[in-house]
């Protein structure tokens, strides 16, 4: 029966949504229905609300709906979604604003002359406004209203004009800022959350392990991760448009040809260019900038581009004069003079301590106030003008209502299939398929092809993703990152606003397209563009640090980043140190020869021998990372026959385990007497024999060969683990000593202090000496190798506080402290002449492979490299 209503929810929706029902009431309305008739139908036949649903019921399907609502609205965790509204708020005020049409008339007019100028400028302007505007249909409206006409009257094929307008105005969808990314990136947190869930049990089952390393977990994403991972895709759609139209230009010159530009190159014209084309840059720069650098949040660059966009309107919608440009030359001014401030001064009014700090922040005042008013000003502007201000907002809350509305009602709907049992079968599917991984992801890649022919992005976004992502995440053939599984969903869904019957882009240039342009020669020119984003889904697919290495150079470059001694950057740092010891092995020994060398017979005994052994252990590195290139080889080797056999006996132990789940349901139903007990027990029969069966097939050679070849991925772990401990044992002396010898100066300031203790202590009572004791032992304490002064300073303390004091015993001991305290002054002293500089020299050469992982950072040559590492997928599945 849960077949019967998954079936019943998955025909409710479509006929909803096929008569034209509001997307945003179909969803829930569909969920709701099949539901209430699920539970109905439960409580009269089926002894029970509960009984028609695979998982929970009713009450747990309410509870999903409610978590939802607040995850949407109430969670701060979520945030990022108050994006959405920003980044349409800037797109609309764009397009009211006519920026985007100045933008296109002139990038009409520089590239016409050349053959297919004119749809390579469409293009260019596309993906434009596809990082200000981001939305589709302002986007493909203009274009079509005002290039259309131009390209017919050039003589350009109304097929090809139709395709480059309506393709380059679903760039929007890709090119970030984009709400299809912001869209994605929330529905990914949660199936990471998923994925992560169910690889960690598979883990456990399969290895018997409980805990499950870090670096096989699912690498999760964000908006501004999928904004990042986004862009080169995005850039090289507009590419591979671009190269077409060249190819057709030059191929068939009839259908693009060169438009000449009746005017004149001059200085006029540059200007206009100018004024068109560098406002809309700068935003760009500013909102993705900002994310790229880590100077902003999502939010907080949607408010800036927010904002941009109403401070560029302003001097756009204004009839001109003389203080046209003011406002925005008012902002641009308060923005030099923060950038100033903020370099120059520290504006934190808590810490102001000179009058220097008290005049930066007077600055930053009046530069907020010079800001303040120029965006009040163009507010005003846009309000006056046309009523522009009041429209974009009514057009902004409408939209983002439609969006919100659509994600609650998804959700509701997802639940649904789920408590019926819908993700498990879907699941079930997928797994089943021969090919692994890559099966599985070109189905759910043609499924959501397909469902573009019919269903809104948005609607597959928050209704499809959230099904299929968390079991391609959690396959660890492949070990996808979120990211790039979003950006290639985000490239498939694009093609939903060109494919035929309700390809959206397509219904909006049909809209203001004039009647000579065909609606069967629309549908002729999407065709290639269609296939140019199949094209580029397929380069994507097959190099994934396209998407991937942007997101993670960002990650390993940025303040925040992750130290070298994350767990979850081992593999690439080893990876990093095996390269470097290839290029620059020979000279690393010798620095390590070097330092094995030098005299330090004058040094304590214990900093000595700590340093001796470290230059040893940094010795022994160079053996263990070759024997971990040389297991690294055995493991590829043993792989061949391994994966295989491995891949046989993990389906057929998923096919039990699947059965394990149905029998231990079974068990408890028949143990609490739910349904018929004898029909029940004889299913439970039919199904054990069918798990005892499954087991049979398993290969007599699998424990051998599974043994032979965990013994080589243990030998693996073993010795990645020593060399890790080895080589942090190995430069961890070298910092210590480098440490000591630079505090020399830091000692000596204590000279003065200790002496003076040591003459006033005869004559001091308890309450004195506990003081001024403990001054100077936390004095003491704060200089690196001085703790043996520091004892001995306590010592003598206890000895004046002691019941019975004992001044002689408390003397002996000031004495001895200054002994060793006159000892350390010499020997430092010595060794920051004589062997500082070749430590120094020691640690330059060792820091960045031996001494890496004690880094507080990635320097970032190590940074570039591990970052390229890691956008390459790693097949990990062996080890589960």
């Amino acid at each position: 029966m849960e077949l019967f209503f998954l079936l019943l929810l998955i025909g409710l929706m479509a006929f909803a949504l096929g008569s034209g029902y509001p997307v945003a009431f179909a969803l829930p309305g569909s969920a709701i229905i099949t539901v209430l008739l699920a539970a109905i139908a439960g409580y009269f036949f089926g002894g029970g609300t509960d009984a028609y649903f695979a998982s929970g019921g009713p009450s747990q399907w309410l509870s999903a709906g409610v978590t939802n609502l607040r995850g949407v609205y109430w969670e701060p965790e979520r945030d990022t979604l108050i994006a959405i509204p920003l980044f349409i708020f800037m797109g609309i005020m764009l397009q009211r604003s006519k920026i985007a049409e100045d933008l296109l008339v002139t990038m009409a007019q520089l590239f016409g002359p050349v053959p297919g100028g004119l749809g390579i400028s469409v293009v260019v302007v596309g993906a434009l406004l596809a990082a200000t505007t981001g939305i589709v249909g302002a986007t493909v409206v203009a274009m079509g209203l005002i290039s259309l006409p131009a390209m017919m009257r050039n003589g350009y094929s109304n097929p090809l004009s139709s395709g480059i307008i309506a393709a380059s105005g679903t760039l929007g969808q890709i090119i970030p800022p984009s709400i299809v990314l912001i869209i994605l990136a929330d529905q990914l947190a949660s199936a990471v959350d998923q994925a992560g869930q169910t690889r960690q049990e598979l883990y456990k089952a399969v290895t018997g392990e409980i805990v499950m390393p870090s670096e096989y977990a699912v690498v999760s994403t964000s908006a501004g991760d999928m904004f990042l991972g986004a862009l080169v895709p995005g850039l090289l759609l507009v590419g591979i448009y671009i190269l077409f139209i060249l190819a057709v230009a030059v191929l068939f010159p009839k259908l693009a040809p060169a438009v000449p530009y009746e005017g004149k190159y001059d200085l006029r014209f540059l200007g206009k260019v100018f004024l068109a084309m560098v406002p809309p840059l700068a935003l760009i720069i500013l909102v993705l900038g900002s994310i790229i650098g880590g100077i902003a949040t999502v939010n907080q660059a949607g408010a800036i581009g927010a904002v941009g966009a109403m401070i560029m309107a302003g001097y756009r919608l204004h009839p001109g004069g003389r203080l046209r440009y003011v406002p925005a030359i008012l902002a641009l001014t308060a923005m030099a003079l923060l950038v100033f401030v903020l370099s120059t001064y520290d504006t934190n009014v808590q810490n102001i301590q000179s009058a220097d700090d008290w005049f930066g922040v007077q600055l930053a005042v009046v530069a907020v106030l010079l800001l303040v008013v120029s965006i009040a000003w163009s507010g005003y502007r846009a309000f006056v003008t046309d009523d522009a201000l009041t429209g974009v907002m009514v057009e902004t809350a409408k939209t983002t209502s439609l969006v919100f509305i659509i994600l609650l009602g998804a959700a509701m709907l997802t639940a649904a299939f789920r408590s019926f049992g819908g993700e498990e079968l879907v699941k079930h599917f997928l797994e089943g398929l021969p090919g692994g991984f890559w099966t599985k992801f070109v189905i759910v890649m043609a499924v959501i092809f397909v469902l573009g022919f019919f269903l809104d992005f948005i609607e597959i976004a928050v209704v499809v993703v959230p099904i299929v992502s968390p079991i391609l995440l959690a396959d660890p053939e492949a070990n996808v990152s979120a990211v790039w599984l979003g950006v290639m969903i985000g490239l498939n869904i694009q093609t939903s606003f060109l494919t035929p019957p309700f390809g959206f882009a397509l219904f909006y240039l049909r809209g203001v397209a004039p009647a000579a342009v065909r609606t069967i020669q629309i549908y002729k020119g999407v065709v290639s563009f269609i296939c140019l984003q199949l094209l580029a889904l397929v380069i994507v697919a097959f190099y994934p640090p396209l998407v991937n290495y942007l997101p993670a150079r960002s990650s390993l470059t940025a303040e925040t980043a992750p130290p070298p001694v994350n767990p979850a950057l081992q593999h690439c740092v080893e990876n990093w140190v095996a390269h470097a010891f290839d290029e620059r092995g020979t000279e690393i020994k010798a620095a390590v020869d070097r330092a094995a060398a030098l005299d330090l017979s004058y040094l304590p005994e214990d900093l000595r021998e700590d340093f001796q052994e470290g230059v040893e252990k940094a010795g022994e590195s160079f053996t263990l990372m070759a024997e971990i290139q040389d297991i690294k080889r055995r493991l590829a080797e043993g792989a061949v026959d391994y994966r295989p056999e491995h891949r046989i006996v993990r389906a057929i132990q998923r096919d039990a385990r699947r059965i394990e789940v149905q029998l231990s349901e079974l068990e408890t139903r028949i143990r609490r007497g739910f349904g018929d007990t004898e029909a029940l027990q004889a299913r439970y029969d039919r199904l054990e024999a069918e798990h005892d069966a499954l087991l049979a097939q398993i290969p007599g050679t699998w424990t051998d060969t599974q043994a032979a070849y965990n013994r080589i991925t243990s030998e693996d772990r073993s010795t990645r683990t020593t060399y890790r401990r080895t080589v942090d044992q190995a430069y961890e002396p070298l910092v210590g000593l480098i440490s000591v010898i630079e505090a020399r100066d830091a000692l000596a300031q204590l000279a003065e202090p200790l002496s003076q203790l040591a003459a006033d202590a005869p004559s001091m009572d308890r309450d004195m000496a506990d003081e001024r004791f403990k001054e100077v032992e936390r004095q003491f304490g704060e200089v690196a190798g001085a703790g043996d002064i520091r004892g001995l300073l306590a010592d003598a303390r206890r000895e004046i506080d002691a019941r019975s004091p004992d001044p002689e015993k408390a003397a002996e001991y000031l004495a001895e402290a200054q002994a060793l305290f006159r000892s350390e002054l010499d020997w430092r002293s010595r060794a920051r002449s004589d062997l500082l500089p070749e430590l120094m020299a020691y640690d330059e050469a060792i820091k960045g492979t031996i001494g890496l992982r004690q880094q507080p950072r990635l320097p970032h040559e190590q940074a570039l490299f591990i970052a390229s590492c890691n956008s390459i997928h790693r097949d990990i599945s062996l080890n589960f």
